[in-house]
């Protein structure tokens, strides 16, 4: 009782220090590169639709853009360059220095102990990272149509808030939460996978986010696919 009771702690601590890796470590670079991404965006799409005399359409075609694609695919690519390449190599660094051998001697099993804590962590990061993305860049889309375009940031706000649906949340939701999933068990595979010394670790890390790349982009659009392609026009009621 008292050994599962250690356990059970140790493994709580193992999430609690990953999730402290993965978010807090993150929410930075992932919230700077949002504001910047959106900025551009927005100086593209903000002056054709000036052109065509459509500004009650601005913000909700910027806010569908970020909610749907945007956000939940540029966080995962944050997230890959940053968490998955370290989880990788760490990974990568016990395999070749007999680590892991280790953690069998002493009873551990390393899927539990190391690539659990990691999965949940990625898993459930990802998707707040993706919210705090998303606000970021409608505020940031709103600044940038308000000083550079005079656009009111009451006409701005009200077509994003028009366009955003709970379904449409839920699905971005959806989205990050399979990518999270993804990204940590491609790294932690490849990192246990590593063979062939300090070579050996560059190999799999490199190896791990590329593939985790080409993953996420792969299975982002079957996913959008399968959930917007049937849907109608999310702008036709305004």
């Amino acid at each position: 009782m008292i050994v599962n009771y250690i356990k059970v702690n140790i493994d709580i601590l193992n999430i609690i220090e990953q999730i402290n890796i993965v978010g807090p470590g993150s929410l930075s670079v992932s919230l700077i590169t949002a504001f910047f991404v959106s900025i551009v965006i927005t100086l593209q799409v903000a002056k054709e639709f000036l052109y065509l005399n459509a500004v009650s359409l601005i913000g909700a075609i910027l806010t569908i853009s970020f909610l749907r694609e945007l956000s939940p695919v540029l966080t995962s690519v944050i997230i890959i360059g940053r968490i998955g390449s370290y989880f990788a190599a760490e990974l990568a660094t016990m395999k070749v220095t007999e680590q892991i051998d280790a953690l069998y001697l002493l009873r551990t099993n390393p899927v539990l102990y190391l690539v659990i804590p990691r999965v949940i962590s990625c898993t459930l990061i990802l998707p707040l990272l993706n919210f705090l993305a998303l606000a970021t860049s409608i505020a940031s889309s709103a600044f940038v149509c308000f000083t550079l375009y005079s656009i009111d940031p009451i006409i701005f706000l009200t077509s994003s808030s028009r366009s955003l649906s709970v379904g449409d949340l839920i699905k971005s939701l959806l989205k990050t939460i399979i990518f999270g999933f993804i990204i940590s068990i491609l790294s932690c595979y490849y990192g246990l996978s590593t063979t062939g010394g300090a070579k050996g670790v560059g190999q799999s890390t490199t190896t791990a986010v590329v593939t985790s790349l080409l993953s996420i982009f792969v299975v982002d659009f079957i996913l959008s696919y399968v959930m917007f392609s049937q849907l109608d026009s999310s702008i036709k009621v305004l």
